[in-house]
C-alpha cells in the first residue's frame, strides 16, 4: 500500500475547508516519480449527505486512511485524533507530515509527528488574530511551535513567525491553496443551474426567477461570540429582517447555528422575514456560485474572507478581529461591528462598497511551490540516506 521507495508524505485533513486546500495538492503529487502521498482524514468534521459530492466536484481521491473520530470536546477530540494518528505514523513510517489550517486535526497531527521526531510543514503558517478566546488561535500558536517548515499565505504571517523566533530560512511564503481550488473550478460552475432547498420555508428557490446576479446578499454565522448567546443572536436575527426588506439573503446556515435558533426560540422570528431564506448544506459549487454572483457577503467565518477577495465581492467580517488582515489591507474584506451591519449594507447597497485586488501569489500556482519545495527536503532525505 505504501511505496517505501519514494519520499513518504502524510497530508492530514480534518475539516471541510482543510479539503479545500488539500484538493490542489493531491492533484500536483499525483502520480509523482519521488513522493507517495498518503491521505488521512481525521474524521473530525463529517457530513455524510455532503462527502461523496464533495469529493467528486473537487476530485479528491477517498483518503488512504480515516481515522472517525467524531465530534467532541476540544480535549478529548484533540486526544482521540493524537492516539489514531500516533498508530497511523508508526504502520506508515512517512518522511514528512503536512497539515493545513488551524483545526485541532492541525495541531493535534504536529504534536504526534514532532514527538516522534518525524518533520513537519504547516500550510498558512503565522495566521494571527491576537484573540486566545478563539480556540483557533491557540491552535496556530501551538502548530507554528514545534513545526518544521511553515509555508504562508501572505507577507503579515511571515512578519509574525519571524517576530516569534522562527529561522526565516525554514519560512516560505507560498500564495493560497485556497485560491487555487477556486481559480480551477470557476469555469465548472454553472450559475443557471443553481435551484437550494430551503429550511424555513416549504419550497426551493431557484436561479433566474427567484434570484439572480447583484440581487441577493450571502450570509454565513456560527461563531460562538456571535451564535450562542441568545440576545447576540435575537439581534442578529432583527438585523437580518431589516437587510431582508431592501434585498433577499441567502442563509447555507451552520447546523451550530441552526441549533441555537431552535434552542432560543427565535424560530417564529426568523421565519416572519420574508427574504430571509435558510438554505440546507450546499456543495462547493453550489456555494462558489453563490458568492461569486452576491451584491455582498456578510460572514464571520475565515476562508470566506479570502474568496471573496479573490472575486472582488465586498466582504463584511463581523468580527472584533481577523487573522487573515490582508483581505482588509489589499482586499475587499471589512471588520464590522453588530451594530454598523445596517448602515454598512446600505452603503454597498448605494454602489460603495469595498473593492480590492488578489494579493501576491494568489494566483492558482501555490500547490506547485509547496510542491517544488517539498522535493528540495525529499531530494535532500534521499542523499542524507545515501550517505549514512
Amino acid at each position: 500500500m505504501f511505496d517505501n521507495a519514494k519520499f513518504k508524505l502524510i497530508l492530514v485533513a480534518g475539516a471541510r475547508p482543510n479539503f479545500i486546500k488539500i484538493a490542489p495538492l493531491m492533484h500536483a503529487l499525483q502520480n509523482h516519480p519521488a513522493i507517495h502521498a498518503i491521505l488521512v482524514h481525521t474524521g473530525q468534521h463529517y457530513d455524510e449527505k455532503m462527502s461523496d459530492l464533495f469529493f467528486r466536484q473537487l476530485n479528491i481521491p477517498q483518503p488512504d486512511i480515516n481515522l472517525e473520530v467524531g465530534s467532541a470536546s476540544h480535549a478529548v477530540q484533540t486526544a482521540r485524533i493524537m492516539e489514531g494518528f500516533e498508530q497511523v505514523c508508526l504502520k506508515v513510517k512517512p518522511d514528512m507530515v503536512l497539515v493545513v489550517g488551524d483545526v485541532n486535526s492541525t495541531v493535534a497531527c504536529t504534536l504526534v509527528a514532532s514527538k516522534m521526531g518525524i518533520k513537519t510543514a504547516h500550510y498558512e503558517a503565522g495566521l494571527r488574530s491576537r484573540d486566545r478566546s478563539m480556540p483557533e488561535e491557540i491552535n496556530r500558536l501551538v502548530t507554528d511551535s514545534i513545526s518544521d517548515y511553515f509555508y504562508t499565505t501572505s507577507i503579515d504571517a511571515d512578519e509574525n513567525l519571524l517576530k516569534e523566533g522562527v529561522d526565516a530560512s525554514t519560512i516560505h511564503m507560498v500564495g493560497n491553496l485556497m485560491i487555487d481550488t477556486l481559480a480551477k473550478n470557476l469555469p465548472n460552475i454553472n450559475s443557471s443551474a443553481l435551484t437550494l432547498n430551503l429550511i424555513n420555508k416549504d419550497r426551493s428557490i431557484a436561479w433566474g426567477t427567484d434570484f439572480t446576479k447583484d440581487n441577493f446578499g450571502v450570509m454565513t454565522f456560527h461563531r460562538p461570540s456571535n451564535v450562542d448567546d441568545r440576545q447576540q443572536l435575537l439581534t442578529l436575527v432583527k438585523i437580518w429582517g431589516k437587510i431582508a426588506a431592501h434585498m433577499p439573503l441567502l442563509f447555507p446556515i451552520h447546523p451550530r447555528t441552526y441549533k441555537n435558533i431552535q434552542l432560543f426560540g427565535l424560530q417564529e422570528e426568523v421565519d416572519k422575514i420574508a427574504q430571509l431564506y435558510l438554505v440546507e448544506s450546499l456543495g462547493y459549487f453550489e456555494f462558489i456560485s453563490l458568492v461569486r454572483n452576491a451584491r455582498f457577503v456578510l460572514t464571520d467565518s475565515g476562508g470566506i474572507q479570502e474568496e471573496t477577495t479573490y472575486l472582488n465581492i465586498p466582504c463584511l467580517t463581523v468580527r472584533p478581529n481577523t487573522e487573515r488582515p490582508v483581505t482588509i489591507w489589499e482586499g475587499s474584506n471589512k471588520l464590522i461591528r453588530i451594530e454598523d451591519i445596517e448602515d454598512e449594507i446600505m452603503l454597498i447597497l448605494k454602489g460603495q462598497g469595498k473593492k480590492g485586488k488578489a494579493p501576491k501569489f494568489w494566483d492558482g500556482h501555490t500547490a506547485t511551490r509547496i510542491v517544488q519545495l517539498i522535493e528540495k527536503i525529499a531530494g535532500k532525505t534521499a542523499y542524507a540516506v545515501q550517505h549514512q
